[in-house]
Formats: structure tokens, sequence, C-alpha cells
């Protein structure tokens, strides 16, 4: 697409599509202009889908995950959406890859290319939540289970409850100092999950 090769890796960790684009096209010596950086993200989105194959067979889902979405969609007054920093159409793609998209309503979510700082995205979330479904979420009525410190700050900058698992690369210890609400292992205890995520622990 520049005619130069990526020559340093993509960092991704947590933060929205647009951050991370921008950021590597920056450390190729590149200005980071809104149409630079929209083609960089439909590149990386033609790659991707491309590559759907091999996610399916090199990816999986966390054990108990089918289970936690299950249980928390018949929970009443739950609804369960994604806030990422993929944008919309690969959240979609990696949900529906795994089978886990019949849970949720992306309409409702946040992603990737609604904001440059991830703490930014639950505002879209709410504002969607509003147009969808008549009535405004806040941070008082919200959950965010992540993997990562970027998924805490978010939600403590939202006024949201915050229910990290460590099976990312960020271990119990730090989520836990961050100041998360609760921290789980995994998710293969669903009445974990479900006490976690509703307060009830």
């Amino acid at each position: 697409m520049t005619g130069r090769a990526l020559a340093q890796p993509w960092q991704f960790d947590g933060r929205t599509e647009l951050a991370a684009a921008t950021d590597a096209l920056r450390a190729h010596g590149l200005e980071p202009s809104a149409e630079l950086v929209d083609a960089f993200i439909e590149m990386l989105l033609m790659e991707l889908r491309e590559r759907a194959g091999e996610m399916a067979v090199g990816g999986h889902v966390l054990a108990g995950a089918d289970a936690a979405l299950t249980a928390l969609g018949a929970v009443a007054g739950v609804r369960q959406s994604v806030l990422t920093g993929n944008v919309h159409p690969l959240a979609v793609l990696k949900m529906e890859l795994f089978g886990l998209d019949h849970h949720l309503d992306f309409r409702l979510g946040a992603y990737g290319g609604d904001a440059y700082e991830r703490a930014d995205l639950p505002a879209h979330a709410f504002e969607r939540t509003e147009r969808h479904l008549g009535y405004r979420h806040g941070g008082a009525d919200t959950v965010i289970v992540g993997d990562t410190l970027r998924d805490v700050a978010t939600a403590q900058a939202a006024g949201a409850r915050v229910v990290p698992v460590a099976t990312g690369t960020t271990s119990t210890a730090k989520l836990r100092a961050a100041g998360a609400d609760v921290v789980l292992p995994d998710l293969a205890d669903t009445r974990a999950v479900i006490q976690a995520i509703t307060g009830t622990l």
C-alpha cells in the first residue's frame, strides 16, 4: 500500500485499531492522514478475511466462554455486546468464526473505529443503546469483562464495574492492583462468572 515493508512489529495490545494503525504508520515515517489510516485498516481487514480459515484452526474458544454467555443471556435485563479495539467487521468475524455471535447484539457495542482512545468507547456504546433500545445505559449498569489493563482503565473511566479474566498476558496480581472489582482466573466456573459480573460475590 505504501511501498514500504513492515519493519516493526504490529502492536495491538488492546488499543483501538485506529491507534494501532496510526502508530504503525508513524513508526515507518508516514503521516497518518485519515485516508491512509482508513486504507491501512481496510487492507488489514482484507488480509484477516482471507486468513479466516487459519484463525479458525489456530484459535479456540476459552473454556467456559460459551456457557458463561449462555447463562448471562438468561439473566433478566442483561444485554451482551462487545466493546473492543477491533473494528466492527473484524469483531463480528471473530465471533462468527468461533460460534459466539448469536449471544451478542452487535448494534450496542463499541469498536476500534469509533475512537482513538479505548477509554472513549463506552460513550459510543451508551449512545447506541439509547438509539436501538430507547434508553441510555451508563456506567452504573454496565460491566466490562476483559483481560488487559486497558479494559480496567476503560471501565473505571466510564464508572462501570470491571471483571477482568487472567487468561491473557496480564497477571491476576496486576489486574487486581489496577483496581478491578473481581479478577477471575478463567471462565470455567460459570456460577463464579455470573456472580462476579452481577456483583453477587
